[in-house]
């Protein structure tokens, strides 16, 4: 399957984009960049929708899993009929609209920045929108910071279609996305044209690697066999989660311990330590629910050996920008790290999606407003340093969310 994570346009979402995706006039994509401004029409047929509770900032996994959901709701079973009907999807860098292919009449209408996701399964598309809650559980945010309370959930609404040009028609979502942001760039004085052809690859290619994990997971000293004793029927009492999409070894990060439980009482476990295998299982690319539930497995032993990387609870990355026209290649909401550029300068310099950030360039930025953020990272130039660590673990430690120990 192919997906695609959509929240990139500034200013239309909250996610504000430290990226440029294209570096030359034509947006690459299976339509005309210039169609896409007055609109291209597939066929297909509308399967039905449903609606889902999402986290704010889901991963990739459970992205891909909450479409999968939503195709699994409105798919008839196997052997029996199911209901759909004929319908037009229209796709500009303003709206996608559903439309039914007799009559012509807008059975769904949305503004682009309102599609959250897009994700091709097969011959199926799925279309998912975020919605704003209302009444006492809004997911509004209140007049202080947003990142202060605990995490809300919001509501994604779900459309199926079922095409043969599913992934063309991804693809076509995918790119008017990346027209508008042109257009947005256009719009404030930025110019895609002051970057020559290749400039920003010749960078990339001059560039050194900058990765803190590859030279810590090289030491010796820092990877070390762990076993905890503990009574049959016991918990291990630690928390988990996940070390964040562009680690160099993705795997669980230990979050929290349960106070005197197990893993605390050994002494040898400390917050920010990576977990590589338990009683030789290894963990590394796992999903998060996997993990968590081999650990839960080992309730009934008396012994388990654990595997680490001793490591801190906060990362440093390291990116080198010459120039304010080289596009960082990541975006924040929040100060949550939510999508990253593969291959550019945020990648190379060891930036991970799904962490916060909490320093740049030795000055805090945990209190800081989202916009104020986006303004020191947007000014800096050379080389920037910015350490960073799972927002989940932020959250477990700041007391806005309660560790789940296993």
């Amino acid at each position: 399957p192919i997906f695609f994570d959509c929240p990139l346009i500034s200013p239309f979402s909250q996610v504000t984009v430290l990226m440029l995706l294209c570096f030359r006039s034509e947006v690459p994509g299976p339509c005309d960049p210039e169609d896409l401004l007055d609109g291209v029409v597939f066929g297909a047929k509308y399967l039905g929708s449903t609606q889902l509770k999402s986290e704010k900032n889901p991963s990739t996994s459970a992205r891909m899993a909450q479409a999968q959901e939503a195709v699994d709701r409105i798919k008839a079973p196997e052997g029996e009929s199911q209901p759909m009907t004929e319908v037009d999807l229209f796709i500009s860098t303003q709206r996608i609209k559903v439309l039914t292919a007799d009559t012509q009449e807008a059975m769904m209408d949305h503004a682009l920045q309102m599609i959250s996701y897009i994700a091709d399964i097969g011959n199926i598309v799925v279309l998912m929108a975020r919605r704003k809650r209302k009444g006492p559980d809004s997911d509004q945010p209140s007049s202080s910071s947003s990142s202060s309370g605990p995490q809300k959930k919001c509501l994604m609404i779900c459309h199926v279609f079922s095409s043969d040009d599913a992934q063309v028609i991804a693809q076509a979502i995918g790119q008017a996305f990346g027209v508008a942001y042109q257009q947005f760039l256009q719009a404030n004085g930025i110019k895609a044209s002051d970057l020559r052809p290749g400039e920003y690859s010749d960078y990339l290619e001059s560039q050194e690697l900058y990765n803190g994990d590859l030279a810590h997971f090289s030491d010796s000293q820092n990877i070390r066999d762990v076993v905890i004793t503990k009574a049959p029927g016991e918990i291990l009492g630690l928390a988990v989660v996940e070390s964040g999409w562009g680690s160099i070894l993705p795997t669980v990060v230990v979050a929290n311990l349960l106070h005197g439980g197990p893993a605390e009482r050994s002494g040898e476990l400390s917050i920010g330590d990576r977990i590589m295998s338990v009683n030789s299982t290894s963990m590394v690319g796992l999903p998060i629910s996997t993990c968590q539930n081999i650990i839960r497995d080992l309730k009934s032993q008396k012994y388990v050996k654990l595997s680490i990387v001793h490591c801190p609870p906060v990362t440093m990355a390291i990116i080198r920008r010459p120039d304010p026209k080289f596009q960082l290649g990541f975006s924040v909401e929040d100060g949550i790290i939510c999508s990253l550029m593969r291959g550019g300068i945020a990648e190379r310099g060891g930036i991970r999606v799904g962490h916060r950030i909490i320093e740049i360039n030795g000055q805090s930025v945990v209190a800081t407003p989202h916009d104020k953020i986006i303004q020191i990272l947007t000014n800096a130039v050379g080389e920037i340093h910015l350490k960073t660590m799972p927002a989940s673990t932020y959250r477990l430690l700041t007391g806005q969310e309660q560790p789940v120990f296993l």
